[in-house]
């Protein structure tokens, strides 16, 4: 952490702000914040929208700062803080495709305060307690990852019927059938891949175009894919209660995509027993006239694979670099590796 002092010119909010600033392991990443003008004019339309609502900052201002988001804290005078959040152009369609859930799928997610879509910037209320500090506090049964994975089948499911429209918004489709063409990009623009592993890769390619054919065949539409939905990006406000966030990784792709990453976690936690109990909360919404189980797990074991695909596509939406360097290389190339791993069932 380091604490920014804002004592010299420029806009009065920032200068009046006590601002904390968490870098992690991206001490040199290159982000918007560096830039005078375009912090000040963030920090300004902050104030701005909270005063449309009669609201008033507070004094310290908690900034992460990581190549893919500028996120910040922002207190409140009298209730709780809000967090501001501004996307790189990779993923400028996060806050026009959060306010778009909040009319389709209220009771899922969080209602922005306010979204500038030409600047990638939304204003969001706090959502409560994140997932991953109720697991941190006090043991958790299998049951609430249960509990989420079938809401979250539910959400995706209920906002099918919206994915042309999601895809206008700027969310990428990385569609079932395209998938082969997807990996093929992904490849050819990586620039980090070792030679064995780039190999291995262009020899599955056949397997890969005859897997997604297969998934197809078996019916489940394309829908939303959060793409990284992990206990950091779940508000658990209360038990039994889940608000998903965070779809600045997401793309229209096969629903079933979104599976891997939750249940690896649980997996972590839990132990390898937990799994079915997993597959059969997160299917079973899925289950419909002309779809067995067995056709529904065949589908979850080929997007397990496939969902790595939408993971190293989302390591190219970072902020540009100035000096022109590859940004998020080494992560999409070990995403892409992934797919060579056999899933766990």
């Amino acid at each position: 952490m380091e604490r920014e002092s804002r004592t010299g010119r420029g806009s009065p909010i920032a200068r009046e702000s006590s601002i904390v600033v968490d870098r992690n392991t991206y001490q040199y990443a290159a982000t918007p914040w560096e830039r005078e003008s375009w912090r000040d004019a963030a920090l300004d339309w902050v104030a701005e929208r909270l005063a449309a609502r009669g609201l008033r900052m507070g004094a310290e201002l908690r900034v992460r700062l990581r190549p893919w988001s500028v996120l910040v804290r922002v207190p409140v005078q009298g209730r709780d803080a809000v967090w501001f959040k501004a996307n790189p152009p990779g993923s400028a369609f996060e806050g026009p495709l959060t306010a778009a859930l909040a009319r389709w799928v209220p009771e899922h997610v969080l209602e922005p305060l306010a979204v500038d879509a030409e600047r990638a910037w939304v204003l969001l209320p706090d959502g409560g307690e994140l997932f991953r500090t109720a697991l941190a506090r006090a043991p958790v049964e299998p049951v609430a990852w249960e509990d989420l994975l079938r809401r979250y089948a539910r959400l995706q499911r209920a906002v099918t019927a919206h994915r042309h429209e999601i895809e206008q918004l700027g969310v990428p489709a990385a569609r079932t059938l395209g998938l082969p063409e997807t990996f093929d990009g992904l490849l050819a623009r990586n620039t980090v891949l070792g030679a064995e592993d780039r190999a291995r890769l262009e020899r599955l390619r056949p397997r890969l175009a005859q897997w997604c054919a297969e998934l197809a065949s078996i019916g489940v539409e394309d829908t939303l894919d959060h793409a990284d939905l992990h206990d950091g990006q779940l508000f658990r406000p209360a038990p039994g209660r889940f608000t998903f966030f965070d779809w600045g990784d997401a793309a229209v792709s096969h629903p079933f995509c979104s599976l891997r990453i939750p249940a690896e976690k649980a997996l972590a936690r839990y132990g390898p027993q937990v799994l079915d109990r997993l597959l059969d909360a997160y299917l079973d919404p899925w289950t419909g006239p002309g779809r067995t189980a067995a056709d529904l797990r065949r589908a979850a074991h080929l997007a397990w694979r496939l969902s790595a695909l939408s993971r190293a596509a989302s390591w190219g939406r970072t902020f540009p670099d100035p000096s022109g360097t590859a940004s998020g290389d080494e992560h999409s190339a070990k995403s892409l590796v992934e797919i060579l791993d056999a899933p766990p069932f």
